[in-house]
């Protein structure tokens, strides 16, 4: 008979805290390109016509399985061959996932308010990428046993990501300024390499 201690011994698994290492990355992007970001455009007097159609920037998490088969099958030059198709990949994006994040905290809302859109939606782009990684990562990673634990993980990185970009950068904004928050947020992305 299994006992809660047992059933839950699972999360110690190394590969687990990976996964959720990557949840946590998975996270982060999301509400900077979202609520947090309409708190930043709210506070720099951006129209609110402007800020309802920062909500466009969204659509990439719902038609990411146009390129997720690119994803899946393209392998990347000089990396795939030595990190394999998954890491490679993840790599790559949330190296260019963390410049766009500081990239997107670096413009001015005010003066060029589309450079910010267009910021929003690379960032957009690439965490809905990150996500087709680390979804078919986390299934080849784990054992056909771990994959409830696993989605679990991912779940509880995930919203931890989303607590820190949310609630923390608006923090790290009040006492320095949304471009340092964002860099701060940018930074974290690592947590998931």
């Amino acid at each position: 008979m299994n006992t809660w201690a047992q059933a839950l011994r699972v999360y110690g698994n190394p590969r687990l805290l990976a996964i959720l290492a990557m949840g946590f990355a998975s996270g982060l992007p999301l509400a900077l390109t979202g609520a947090t970001l309409q708190v930043w455009l709210a506070e720099a007097h951006v129209s609110l016509v402007d800020i309802g159609l920062f909500a466009l920037v969204g659509i990439a998490y719902s038609v990411k399985f146009v390129w997720s088969p690119l994803i899946d099958r393209m392998p990347l030059p000089w990396l795939t061959a030595r990190l394999g198709q998954r890491r490679s990949w993840s790599i790559a994006i949330q190296l260019a996932l963390a410049c766009a994040i500081a990239a997107l905290g670096a413009s001015d809302p005010v003066s060029d308010v589309w450079r910010t859109a267009t910021l929003a939606a690379l960032v957009a782009f690439l965490s809905a990428s990150q996500d087709i990684v680390i979804d078919a990562y986390r299934i080849e990673l784990l054992d056909a046993d771990e994959q409830g634990a696993g989605a679990a993980a991912t779940q509880w990185g995930y919203r931890f990501g989303v607590i820190a970009s949310g609630a923390g950068a608006m923090a790290l904004a009040e006492l320095f300024g949304w471009p340092r928050a964002y860099l701060v947020m940018a930074s974290l992305v690592g947590v998931g390499l």
